[in-house]
């Protein structure tokens, strides 16, 4: 994924100042700007002298098919082939130092991430200056019941007393952040699936279930580099033919976004509105220590995501629309929540701006209660669209499309959260929005107690104490 080079081309009608401008509100170094036009420089130049050589080339073939017509044959034109060799071999060195100058160019320009919009708060502190923009909902205070001794039960206790998650099997089975799904827990995860679905199917978006793996060089396109090392589990087919190694998907906007790769779609059809459905795999080896209790943050889960292709003057409308609709899905689910916009030394290369909706989480802080990530919502304009070919129109001379995409509900995650806000003294309540989707069911009750809650356990902890 890049930049348009002519962005950076005052001759093309772009402007370095701008880019230069966007990159210091990633607080990153302006002076790369530099070195990628200087490169340009060369290339520009290199292309010009092979574009030269290869006239010459043809002008000396040229001489050769006239001597050979006027002689018929007679005429070997040693001189005129041995110059046309010479020409050739010229030719060919500067075609080599014209595509390594454009390796370097390129590899440096997919560095420099999209134009950060001019709306996106400037900060690299996301904790202090993310602007809230929404809010909805008041928040579960402690009510005086005696949920547990210092306010609301987190999540993991939650999802193990009513019998929704076996985390010991899990981790036996696949390692650490393991963990099976039991009874209430895949009833409860499954209808959060349909209804998300149906949700956004009744908004006019079209279903689709991606391929839960991609090859090499379409991941390349859609994933930035820092992800191979913290978050994609690779898939090797031949270990003699890594060209055919595969990775597994982080999310489905990654495969979406090659759903019309290499397409120049008509106008007409725009906006293109998805609702993917996958699995996720991430390795979260970035992640260590954070979140090591219940499954807010795993290696594999299951996402409800919308990802748009939109008319380039109409993406920010799309932007606006997308995060209304994962406000509303929260909202029909009574969950407050706030709505952030990120801090530009947060967003990623790919997304000029970027809203989290954060979920209210009772149980967490020790009962305090806290926002917690639950959607990501980021409009990429033409960052991934030229990565994968996607136009809008079928003119050479038309732009890209925009692409943007967005969370709906990352459906574990957003268990961990339900279960928070819909707890009772004796179990959890199901929010209405799902109960036709659990066959009526209204209320999951505790089945299980606590390991360090049951007498034995209890009766233990008081004689260390003594």
């Amino acid at each position: 994924m890049t930049i348009g080079i002519d962005l950076l081309r005052k001759d093309k009608g772009g402007d370095p100042e701008v880019v230069k401008e966007s990159e210091k509100r990633r607080f990153r170094d302006p002076k790369l700007i530099d070195r990628v036009l200087e490169l340009d420089g060369q290339w520009v130049k290199q292309k010009f002298q092979l574009d030269e050589k290869r006239k010459e080339v043809n002008k000396v073939q040229s001489q050769i098919t006239e001597k050979k017509k006027a002689s018929k044959g007679a005429d070997k034109c040693e001189d005129l082939l041995q110059q046309k060799t010479g020409l050739e071999g010229e030719a060919a060195e500067l075609e080599k130092t014209c595509e390594e100058t454009m390796a370097q160019r390129d590899k440096l320009l997919g560095t420099i991430g999209n134009l950060v919009h001019d709306t996106v708060p400037v900060s690299q502190d996301e904790e202090k200056h993310n602007k809230v923009v929404a809010t909805w909902g008041v928040p579960r205070s402690f009510e005086g019941k005696t949920y547990q001794a210092n306010g609301f039960r987190p999540h993991f206790e939650l999802l193990e007393m009513i019998g929704a998650v076996e985390f010991e099997a899990g981790n036996e089975v696949a390692g650490h952040r393991g963990y099976f799904l039991s009874g209430p827990g895949v009833l409860l995860n499954q209808a959060l699936i349909n209804y998300g679905i149906a949700f956004l199917s009744q908004r006019g978006y079209t279903p689709l279930q991606p391929p839960f793996f991609m090859k090499k060089d379409l991941m390349a396109k859609t994933a930035e580099l820092a992800d191979y090392d913290d978050v994609l589990y690779k898939v090797i087919e031949d270990k003699e033919h890594p060209e055919l190694d595969k990775y597994l998907i982080a999310t489905s906007e990654q495969p979406i976004s090659a759903f019309h790769r290499g397409q120049n779609i008509d106008k007409t059809r725009f906006p293109l509105r998805y609702v993917g459905l996958s699995s996720c795999f991430r390795r979260e080896a970035g992640s260590s220590g954070r979140d090591i209790r219940g499954i807010f943050r795993v290696h594999q889960f299951e996402k409800i995501e919308q990802f748009v292709l939109s008319d380039p003057d109409k993406s920010w409308d799309e932007h606006e629309a997308m995060i209304t609709a994962a406000q509303e899905f929260y909202q029909s689910l009574g969950i407050p929540y706030r709505t952030v916009a990120i801090v530009s030394g947060e967003l990623n290369n790919a997304a000029a701006k970027k809203y989290d909706l954060e979920g209210w989480f009772p149980g967490d802080a020790e009962g305090k209660g806290k926002y917690r990530e639950l959607v990501s919502c980021s409009n990429c304009t033409d960052y991934q669209a030229r990565a994968m070919q996607t136009k809008f129109g079928y003119r050479p001379e038309d732009p890209f499309c925009h692409m943007l995409n967005s969370t709906l509900c990352a459906t574990e995650r957003a268990l961990c959260c339900l279960v928070e806000n819909y707890q009772e003294e004796d179990g959890v309540r199901v929010p209405r929005a799902l109960v036709p989707f659990l066959l009526g069911q209204e209320f999951f009750p505790f089945v299980k107690t606590l390991k360090e809650e049951r007498p034995a356990a209890k009766s233990k902890a008081k004689s260390n104490k003594k």
